[in-house]
């Protein structure tokens, strides 16, 4: 992958002179999004610039919700999110509009809490990070137009297993239930991801 220095002075010269750039950080769970996202932003902060981290992840269905629809099974995947008001969001960033509340998802309680962030009008760089941004299929299919540049994670499929692995291991699961879960529910979201998401500006190998 090229250094994270390289791809934010990247990002700035695609920039030029827009107040605020959206940019897509997509990829199937466990390939760095967040990780990605998160230095990304450091390196452009910087570099003398003002970024915030958008996840996406903070538009999960509460589990009330999903068990009524008896989606629980598979949180996570593409109809256990907000998608419309997750394009509202998007199209407001990109307005540039003052003080935008943004949810954020957290893992340790699994929910999502509500207005856990603010964007001010004058961040520049919104780094939008999450599983299913260039997802071709409706509705997801509308979001891709609203990111000036797009970036997509490949990962091996052995490796992004280890890390969904040890990702639930560390939330105190056992190996069988990472295993059941991850065979049920996660590797049908990655092959989702892999089969159905459009073309990205830039391709990294993580």
């Amino acid at each position: 992958m090229q250094s994270v220095d390289d791809l934010a002075r990247a990002l700035i010269a695609r920039a030029g002179k827009l107040p605020r750039m959206m940019v897509g950080v997509a990829g199937p769970p466990g390939s760095g999004k967040s990780t990605l996202a998160d230095t990304l932003r450091d390196a452009l902060i910087v570099a003398g610039e003002s970024a915030v981290v958008v996840p996406m992840d903070g538009f999960h269905f509460d589990d009330t919700i999903l068990n009524r629809r008896g989606h629980r099974p598979r949180k996570g995947a593409p109809h256990t999110f907000d998608v419309a008001g997750f394009e509202v969001l998007l199209k407001r960033l990109r307005a540039c509009e003052p003080d935008v509340a943004i949810p954020v998802f957290d893992r340790t309680m699994e929910l999502s809490r509500a207005a856990a962030d603010i964007v001010n009008a004058t961040d520049r760089f919104m780094i939008v990070e999450g599983n299913y941004l260039l997802l071709k299929s409706e509705p997801w299919d509308r979001l891709k137009p609203l990111f000036d540049v797009t970036l997509f994670l490949d990962v091996p499929l052995s490796e992004i297993e280890r890390r969904l692995t040890g990702r639930i291991l560390a939330h105190g699961h056992d190996q069988a239930y990472a295993r059941h879960w991850i065979e049920s529910n996660d590797m049908l979201n990655v092959r989702e991801i892999l089969a159905n998401s459009a073309e990205a500006d830039i391709r990294i190998d993580n």
